[in-house]
């Protein structure tokens, strides 16, 4: 059976047994927050799997996501989720990493301008089961399945064309946040700047920044091209990931049914979502070249010869990213069996 059709399968099976509604007064009321505007694949799937969850749920679970940053930037949903503001977010690896550093292994000098399936056979494997362990043990939430894969981050700049990556150089590049994609830019002579999305549209058109670190899809859901956008320099530096988590104080307000109907439904979607973000990244990326965005590829071999240098570096990039040796360790285990 092919894997959408099981996935919808597990769907149908979680759905057909009959829901029995509790005696509860009111719906639990769940508030979710991102940052990306509402065309943002991010967003789209999250919205896609709160009306699902709502239908599902035969009105038990009444949630409510607040998009474009509207309540929080994402570089403070976890504090909010942790202190009972938020009920459920969906932050970037890179904002995660400032309570579990290691959550932002994707970004290691071992995965610059590698498939999609090397990282994901990290991020689903055991690395990804130890990150999701720590993050429910230090933040005490609950990671409901695998993580969304927004894409492949690539470079993107408002006046300096970018032909190689040896134009990054000297360049300010706002990044999203964290220690690994301060790396990656000073690794390439550039200076980084860590900023809030909401912040990049006037930064970008202001001057305040020469380029970015981003994925195609989210510079066409912001229209970045209205903000002086005009060159991308595509070397899939890493994978952005995003990673799913829900406060302890709402986990335990549902009921044992509501729960599995929580875990079996993001689990029975998470595939499609990946699949949805991939496709449109490919769309994205037709997009900026039909807005006037010049589109550059670093060659194979060029990529090729970066990755020596970055492993080379690999232990002084794990000290600045803060990540303990443990996880590179599981991280080769992971690849070596794939190879």
């Amino acid at each position: 059976m092919p894997r959408r059709a099981r996935r919808r399968a597990v769907l149908a099976s979680a759905l057909a047994a009959p829901f029995i509604r509790s005696a509860r007064a009111a719906p639990v009321a769940m508030r979710v927050s991102v940052d990306t505007s509402p065309r943002h694949g991010r967003t789209l799937a999250i919205a896609d799997f709160l009306r699902k969850l709502e239908t599902a749920s035969r009105g038990e679970i009444a949630p409510r996501l607040f998009a474009g940053g509207r309540l929080y930037d994402d570089s403070e949903v976890i504090r909010a989720l942790v202190f009972g503001q938020l009920d459920m977010v969906v932050p970037g690896t890179w904002h995660v990493a400032a309570y579990v550093p290691e959550a932002d292994f994707v970004h290691l000098p071992i995965f610059y301008g590698q498939p999609m399936d090397v990282t994901r056979c990290a991020t689903d494997g055991i690395p990804g089961e130890l990150v999701n362990a720590q993050i429910r043990r230090k933040l005490r939430v609950t990671v409901p399945g695998r993580w969304i894969d927004l894409g492949f981050a690539n470079w993107y700049s408002s006046g300096k064309p970018l032909n190689t990556l040896e134009d990054l150089r000297g360049l300010r590049v706002r990044n999203a946040g964290g220690f690994a994609q301060s790396w990656h830019a000073k690794f390439f002579g550039a200076t980084p700047i860590s900023m809030n999305w909401t912040d990049v549209p006037l930064a970008l058109s202001q001057g305040a920044i020469d380029a970015l670190q981003s994925t195609h899809e989210s510079c066409v859901s912001a229209r970045l091209w209205d903000s002086g956008l005009r060159h991308a320099l595509v070397d899939h530096q890493s994978v952005a990931a995003y990673i799913p988590m829900i406060s302890e104080a709402f986990w335990l307000s549902l009921t044992p049914a509501l729960r599995t109907l929580v875990i079996d439904l993001w689990a029975a979607n998470i595939g499609d979502y990946r699949t949805d973000l991939a496709t449109a990244q490919e769309q994205a990326e037709q997009s900026l070249k039909a807005r006037g965005v010049t589109v550059s590829y670093v060659a194979a071999n060029e990529i090729s010869a970066q990755h020596r240098r970055m492993m080379a570096e690999q232990s002084r990039a794990m000290n600045e990213m803060k990540m303990p040796p443990t996880i590179l360790a599981c991280v080769t285990d992971a690849l070596a069996a794939i190879n």
